[in-house]
């Protein structure tokens, strides 16, 4: 059985995947040519779609793991819900850096990239040692 916190944010993972099935529509839009984009923009609209589902199921596999980890606080919030916060950072720098008609390099939102990996880095590591020291 899963706990409640995990239950709940799986249930919430779930239901954002369809975003990302959405998101895989305009990328079906992008590729045929029906939506106006540079090759970069297009690159970064792939990575940030690849980069969404990828951490989206893994965020899912988080859930099962960080229930067996006697973690508390800063330590189980990571383990449960860092691959979720990345999830949302690093797809968006994608996203929102290559924004704008014509964009041939990314903006100062590419620092969310940056941030997601870190995020990302933290919460794998804490989930790691917490399943490695779980009783």
């Amino acid at each position: 059985m899963l706990s409640d916190e995990s239950r709940v944010l799986a249930g919430i993972l779930l239901l954002a995947l369809v975003t990302v099935e959405t998101g895989g529509m305009y990328m079906v839009k992008l590729v045929r040519g029906s939506a106006p984009a540079t090759p970069f923009q297009l690159a970064f609209a792939r990575a940030g779609h690849a980069h969404a589902g990828v951490l989206l199921i893994l965020a899912l596999l988080c859930q099962v793991l960080a229930d067996s980890t006697e973690q508390a606080g800063l330590l189980d919030w990571l383990s449960r819900a860092g691959v979720a916060v990345a999830a949302l950072l690093m797809p968006g720098g994608f996203f929102f850096s290559s924004m704008g008609a014509g964009r041939e390099r990314p903006n100062g939102l590419i620092a969310l990239v940056f941030a997601g990996a870190a995020v990302l880095a933290a919460s794998l590591v804490s989930l790691g040692v917490g399943l490695l020291t779980a009783g």
